[in-house]
């Protein structure tokens, strides 16, 4: 009779315990670019994985094309508490601290083992003025190696002057600066309607955003000249990262190193996959003529210079720390 009472008493408790709601809180995770798009889909994955790790304690919602917020939003809102969680890419934040332009210094690093190395050396630096930020860092993914995209054939700098570019960093405006291209600021999810519309006429950037904003209806040119792998980020408010319990915390930073493996790998692959979409699409793909590729490495050799100076001592540690690797 002791024993039935007590397992009776053990069911009753774990019936309750069952019965017992768990509190679960819900994170939107803004996102830039569209649903389609590998990061997109990867922080997709990510969201559900944290998800069902934590039981659903934590359900991650992901809003893809800037429906939430527009990309150049994203990480205020992430750092001010308006959303736990977000992805952006932090070059376009190269004004607030010159260290986040690491990933844009032209043909630094122009493959993705490069990258991954120059990450490598710039991570604790990114990490520590992110921390300052209230933010804390999940995961970061690189896009394919950066080609130029034009309506018009160009095969040297001269080529490309009075043309309207499209600019979202402080290396693309400079890059237009520096080719006689007039820099004109568009959001990623306006790319396909302000080609359209002869808001601008050239970009510089992966097969896989021009693969899925359809650029081709548009455009006719991809020059091959893999300037540099810029990467995106996802970041956790920090106050938001300091609420959840290790348990959570632990699954959160699990499914981080699986959707960065993941993102990585779809990188690699996509990269072939999307320059033959374009020329599927009607595209020319094709490396940059050496006249324009001597001219453009003398510009990326300018903007380094500038680069470095304005990071000052953290810069050059990180580009020395890159070499030594090499």
């Amino acid at each position: 009779m002791t024993k039935l009472t007590t397992m009776l008493a053990t069911t009753a408790t774990l019936a309750t315990m069952a019965a017992t709601p768990v509190l679960a809180e819900t994170w939107d995770m803004p996102m830039a670019y569209s649903g389609s798009n590998f990061h997109s889909v990867t922080g997709a994955e990510f969201g559900e994985c944290v998800t069902t790790g934590t039981g659903g304690e934590v359900e991650i919602v992901t809003h893809p094309s800037g429906s939430l917020f527009k990309g150049a939003d994203i990480k205020r809102a992430i750092q001010t508490g308006q959303v736990n969680i977000g992805e952006r890419l932090l070059s376009g934040h190269q004004n607030e601290n010159a260290l986040f332009g690491y990933d844009s210094i032209p043909f630094l690093a122009t493959s993705f083992d490069d990258a991954d190395m120059l990450w490598k050396a710039a991570k604790p630096s990114v990490e520590k003025v992110l921390a300052d930020q209230n933010l804390t860092l999940l995961y970061a993914v690189p896009w394919p190696p950066q080609g130029l995209y034009f309506r018009d054939e160009v095969s040297s700098v001269a080529d490309m002057k009075g043309i309207k570019f499209r600019s979202y960093n402080n290396a693309t405006s400079r890059l237009a600066e520096l080719t006689g291209m007039l820099p004109v600021t568009i959001e990623a999810a306006e790319i396909s309607q302000a080609f359209a519309t002869g808001v601008a006429d050239s970009m510089i950037s992966s097969g896989a955003t021009g693969y899925d904003r359809k650029v081709w209806e548009s455009l006719n040119y991809f020059y091959e000249v893999d300037a540099w792998l810029p990467r995106n980020y996802v970041m956790v408010n920090s106050d938001a990262w300091n609420g959840l319990s290790d348990a959570n915390k632990n699954v959160m930073q699990g499914c981080a190193k699986l959707a960065e493996y993941a993102g990585t790998w779809r990188a690699k692959e996509y990269t072939g996959f999307t320059l033959q979409g374009l020329r599927d699409g009607g595209m020319t793909v094709a490396p940059a003529s050496d006249t324009m590729k001597g001219e453009l490495q003398e510009i990326g050799a300018t903007m380094t210079s500038e680069w470095l100076e304005a990071a000052g001592d953290d810069g050059a540690a990180i580009v020395d720390a890159f070499k030594a690797m090499k």
